[in-house]
C-alpha cells in the first residue's frame, strides 16, 4: 500500500492494511483525525491535558478512518466481515457504540460478525479502536 495522506500515521511500525489472497486485515483504528492529528472528540485545556471526552465522536472517527484504510485499498464498508472492537468502559461505552453501529451498518445483508473486548487503556486519548477483517469478494 502507498503512502496515503488521507490516513492516519501509525503510532508505530505497522501497515494499516495488509491483503493475503481475498482476505484484507486492517490494524486496529483509532479516532485520530488525518489531518489534523488530533483524537476525534477530544477537548484539551491550554495545558494540552484533555478536559471532555465525546465517545460518540470517537466511534464516528474509527469509522471514519476504516473507511478510509478500505478506500485506500480499493474496498468499502460493505466488504467488512468481522470486526474485533476493544472498549476502555463496557458498561458505559456498549449502548452508545451499538447506536453508531448500527448507523454505520445499516444494511442488514452486510452485517460483520462482531467481537466487542473490554480493555484497561488503549493508546493515546482513544476508549475505542477497532480492529477488522474484510473480503474483497
Amino acid at each position: 500500500m502507498k503512502k496515503n495522506l488521507e490516513l492516519t500515521k501509525p503510532l508505530a511500525n505497522y501497515a494499516h492494511m495488509r491483503r493475503r489472497g481475498e482476505i484484507v486485515f486492517l490494524a486496529g483504528q483509532g479516532c485520530r483525525d488525518p489531518k489534523t492529528d488530533i483524537w476525534a472528540g477530544v477537548s484539551f485545556d491550554a495545558n494540552g491535558s484533555p478536559v471532555q471526552i465525546d465517545f460518540e465522536a470517537q466511534v464516528r472517527g474509527v469509522f471514519a478512518n476504516i473507511d478510509a484504510v478500505l478506500k485506500s485499498g480499493g474496498l468499502s464498508r460493505h466488504h467488512i466481515v468481522d470486526v474485533q472492537v476493544f472498549l476502555t468502559d463496557l458498561k458505559q461505552q456498549f449502548s452508545i457504540l451499538n447506536k453508531v453501529w448500527d448507523e454505520y451498518f445499516n444494511d442488514a445483508r452486510d452485517l460483520p460478525t462482531r467481537t466487542t473486548i473490554g480493555v484497561n487503556q488503549l493508546p493515546g486519548f482513544n476508549l475505542v479502536e477497532m480492529k477488522v477483517i474484510a473480503s474483497s469478494l
